[in-house]
């Protein structure tokens, strides 16, 4: 067969093709029409939902960031004068900066600044000495997917619980938190936290252990150097 044939069977095929294409979309017009508009719909709702997301995660960001200046802004010095943007003491400076981020795990707490939210608002709760609803901040930080920011929630959780008289559950979280160590949270900071509250316990030797494992696992670190001063007999 020469490449003339070849081409003008070719040609035929396609036109076939495109004949057979046009018959089938004439004789199902409506649903053609109908299947569209869906699509349309759909991705209009997707882009919809995307520009939404991306709108109020911005949103929160800033939020977070105005309230997180206002929890470090500077302290005024004793006897002078208040200037914009300082506080007279640590108390009046974490009741506002705890009402923003209050404010903002209400209304972002789907996203991941409003968990972080959730968070600084136990830290703040702490800071002014309510237990309470610093623990309900706290624990829900801690179901954050963020590991990070999970474990923090976490280890000031446990803590709370040591500083309430709740040392099992204080020792559970701390072990758990050994046992998945994050880069925020790293299995030395646990260790350390867990050992000190051994020892106010006066578990000293379940203190000396952990203090020891610090010590060998850390030998040129910070962790380790601690460990081995807290190993140290005092003079």
């Amino acid at each position: 067969m020469d490449s003339q044939t070849r081409h003008a069977l070719k040609q035929d095929k396609f036109v076939q093709t495109t004949q057979s294409g046009v018959d089938w979309v004439g004789s199902h017009r409506t649903s053609v029409i109908r299947i569209s508009i869906a699509v349309v719909a759909v991705l209009a709702l997707i882009i919809s939902g995307i520009v939404y997301y991306t709108q109020r995660s911005s949103a929160a960001e800033n939020a977070l960031g105005m309230a997180l200046d206002v929890y470090t802004a500077p302290l005024a010095q004793p006897g002078a004068p208040v200037q914009k943007g300082t506080y007279t003491n640590a108390a009046d400076r974490a009741k506002e900066a705890n009402r923003e981020f209050v404010a903002i795990s209400k209304d972002y707490g789907w996203l991941g600044s409003g968990a972080k939210a959730h968070y600084f608002a136990g830290i703040t709760y702490q800071d002014l000495g309510q237990n309470a609803p610093a623990e309900t901040e706290l624990k829900s930080a801690s179901d954050s997917f963020d590991g990070n920011l999970s474990s923090l929630a976490k280890f000031s959780l446990a803590g709370l619980y040591h500083r309430t008289n709740r040392d099992a559950q204080a020792i559970d979280l701390y072990n758990a938190l050994i046992a998945k160590p994050t880069n925020a949270v790293p299995a030395y900071t646990s260790q350390l936290a867990l050992a000190d509250l051994y020892a106010s316990s006066g578990k000293l030797d379940q203190a000396k252990a952990l203090w020891a494992k610090v010590k060998d696992a850390d030998k040129t670190g910070s962790a380790g150097s601690i460990a081995a001063e807290k190993l140290t007999p005092k003079k």
